[in-house]
């Protein structure tokens, strides 16, 4: 009983990983294994993301990203700008350190920042909107997010060209955020010391110091190495060796906070996306079916089983590198799960005393969908 408890557990937890393999599985009752399989995997996008995780955890640990929300927090004057940099911190680091990342650091940061100012009534729609923001500041660079660091490899993209693409949208997103922070109340954070006071168990937050030269600059060295990989001018063999080297120097207890399993679902996709193709019948109708729909389906397959799946499923039967972009990166607006790093904020969120989960996922279905449903239809103009 404890077993299948611990099973249900990790398959709660980790559900994409395990219908991953469990496709990578059947799919091996009609190609078997052989050493063919050594070459499904794309290397370099594992290596990347690796290595990505490795740099932007030290960059983490050594408080860069809190130290610089803090400097520009500082400048806030009534709860719109308070709301506006915390929206905003979301979505222009994520353009770096991932949609994910970005949401670990700073969505406890804007919980503290809130509660402190006696404003934990704007928890809800502020987190909502620094989830959008992540989401989509993440899709104008190729390291923004797994499912465009995977497409911008597949499809062997210019980094020119990936932005070229992703740029109208990441305006248009920007706007719109802009707009629903324009919408949010307004008082002044002064006046606020007199009108309310922080919960009572909500601690004083400790001013984050800032990091040290030496450890910021060996950081920024890896990083620029992970950069120089991205473009293509650097192997990724040899970054990977670099950033192995440099971490077990510089904090190896990093190695034991990589997200492992979602390698290991990138390797179970490519390991059934790698037989499906070999299977002329299957390979030929997936070909049909998703041609000229790559839009519509990244949108679709993202809303069920999350945006980097369906990116990794539907690149192996089109050729259509915009669309499919386009689609897996709108997708990760919808349901909670259509990206992975919006469970991030709602559990997070849900942590929290009193937290109200109903009302959390009311306001963030209303947004997601307004905010899909425009810019689908911006893509598709786009795509026209």
């Amino acid at each position: 009983m404890k077993y299948l408890h611990s099973v249900h557990r990790f398959f709660k937890k980790e559900t994409v990983l395990c219908i991953a393999a469990l496709l990578a599985f059947l799919s091996a009752f009609f190609v078997h294994p052989s050493a063919g399989y050594f070459a499904y995997p794309d290397y370099r996008v594992l290596a990347l993301l690796f290595c990505l995780m490795l740099v932007v955890g030290g960059l983490q640990d050594i408080g860069v990203f809190k130290f610089l929300g803090q400097l520009l927090l500082k400048k806030a004057t009534s709860t719109r700008q308070l709301a506006i940099l915390l929206i905003s911190l979301c979505f222009f680091s994520s353009m770096l350190i991932t949609n994910d990342v970005a949401l670990i650091t700073f969505v406890p940061f804007a919980i503290m920042v809130l509660s402190m100012s006696g404003q934990r009534g704007m928890l809800v729609p502020v987190i909502v909107l620094q989830t959008i923001a992540a989401n989509l500041g993440s899709m104008l660079t190729p390291i923004g997010n797994p499912q465009n660091l995977y497409l911008y490899s597949a499809f062997s993209l210019s980094m020119g060209t990936f932005l070229l693409y992703m740029l109208p949208l990441t305006v248009l997103s920007g706007l719109l955020l802009c707009l629903s922070a324009l919408l949010l109340k307004k008082e002044s954070l002064g006046a606020l010391s007199g009108k309310s006071t922080p919960p009572e168990d909500t601690a004083p937050p400790c001013p984050q110091s800032a990091p040290q030269p030496g450890k910021l600059a060996a950081w920024l060295f890896l990083f620029l190495i992970c950069l120089l990989c991205v473009v293509r001018i650097l192997p990724w063999p040899v970054m990977l060796a670099i950033i192995i080297i440099s971490v077990c120097f510089l904090n190896r207890s990093l190695f034991g906070r990589i997200d492992y399993f979602l390698l290991l679902t990138f390797v179970c996709f490519f390991v059934f996306i790698g037989n499906m193709e070999k299977i002329p019948v299957i390979a030929d109708f997936l070909r049909s079916f998703i041609q000229n729909r790559e839009l519509l389906l990244g949108v679709l397959f993202s809303q069920v089983i999350s945006n980097v799946p369906a990116a990794i499923l539907l690149s192996g039967f089109t050729d259509a590198a915009r669309p499919l972009l386009y689609g897996v990166n709108i997708g990760g607006l919808g349901t909670l799960i259509a990206s992975l790093a919006s469970v991030i904020s709602y559990r997070l969120y849900g942590t929290e005393k009193g937290a109200a989960k109903g009302a959390y996922l009311k306001t963030f279905t209303l947004y997601n969908l307004v905010f899909l449903a425009v810019l689908y239809g911006a893509a598709a103009l786009l795509l026209h």
